[in-house]
């Protein structure tokens, strides 16, 4: 992978998986730091839940949110342990979603203490406001963001994710997302898959998360990035800390655009990216952006093997 253009991009929720991070815990201490400064902070065990489960408790939000930051940063502070961050310096920083603040923490404009507890609690917020307008997501593909607009404003529904071509994710009530889902395949869509989520996420229906969330930030110290930031909302850059706190707390509620964000990364000359964290999900959705995409992905102790040997090598 080339080093003159990367950049660093962070999982969001849906990446986690029980195990996630324990062979990092386990072989570097600069990770273990991260997951027992996580635990002192939330005041539970958060690592053995990753480690050990159950997936159900792992799933929720006010869990699941913590975990994955969690263990991106472990594999990011792993990478700062090893030559390979010299090879391979990142120009920008992006995540998914939650996957934000990941990438806020790594390029110096949040600390992972305060990272941690906000979205900690940003995932409390969110349960709680499923639970007053419940709900969900669903993938339709085969059709349009045009005809998806359109289905929306027949339906009530909202369009709450831009992954990439081919693939538009959609939210609202259990009674709205019905009828989307037979609109949609009246307008031809292939398919409209439901996601395993627990509410209406990135919808107006979690307009009481993001006025709870928009307090919580408001005690929070956000930095200038160090390198160039840019977030899904609205898929440009960003440096001004208080436009990025006041973005963090519209993304709750609002549509993101992951593809578009990737694709102005592409403009840039940014062909490699570093995935930390969970999983392979970002590396999927780089491939149906762009197959040309260099993705490495840095999950488990042996992504790390490989780039220690070439690093002793030289």
């Amino acid at each position: 992978m080339q080093t003159n253009k990367t950049a660093y991009i962070f999982p969001g929720q849906g990446a986690q998986y029980v195990g996630m991070g324990k062979d990092l815990y386990d072989n570097f201490p600069q990770a273990k730091a991260v997951f027992d400064q996580a635990n002192a902070v939330l005041g539970f065990d958060l690592a053995k839940i990753c480690f050990e489960g159950p997936i159900e408790e792992l799933t929720k939000s006010a869990v699941c949110q913590p975990a994955v930051l969690t263990h991106s940063i472990a594999a990011f502070e792993v990478l700062k342990s090893v030559c390979a961050q010299k090879k391979m310096p990142a120009i920008a920083c992006a995540g998914l979603s939650l996957g934000e603040y990941s990438a806020l923490v790594a390029c110096g404009s949040l600390k992972f203490c305060d990272a941690v507890s906000l979205v900690h609690k940003r995932g409390q917020f969110m349960d709680q406001a499923s639970l007053e307008n419940p709900g969900t997501l669903a993938c339709v593909l085969g059709i349009d963001i045009a005809q998806a607009e359109n289905i929306c404003a027949q339906t009530g529904v909202e369009i709450a994710n831009l992954n990439c071509p081919g693939q538009i994710v959609i939210s609202g009530s259990f009674e709205n997302m019905k009828k989307a889902e037979e609109a949609a395949k009246a307008a031809g869509a292939k398919r409209v898959l439901p996601l395993g989520v627990s509410g209406p996420f990135h919808s107006s229906l979690m307009n009481s998360a993001a006025a709870k969330l928009k307090i919580e930030l408001a005690n929070v110290r956000i930095n200038q990035p160090n390198v160039l930031f840019i977030p899904n909302v609205t898929a440009e850059y960003e440096n001004d800390p208080e436009q990025i706190g006041q973005l963090l707390t519209k993304q709750v509620a609002s549509t993101t655009f992951w593809e578009k964000s990737i694709e102005v990364l592409k403009k840039d000359g940014i062909n490699n990216f570093v995935e930390f964290g969970p999983g392979k999900v970002l590396r999927g959705l780089l491939q149906r952006i762009d197959k040309a995409l260099n993705v490495l992905n840095l999950d488990k102790n042996s992504d790390f093997e490989a780039i220690a040997c070439s690093c002793s090598c030289e």
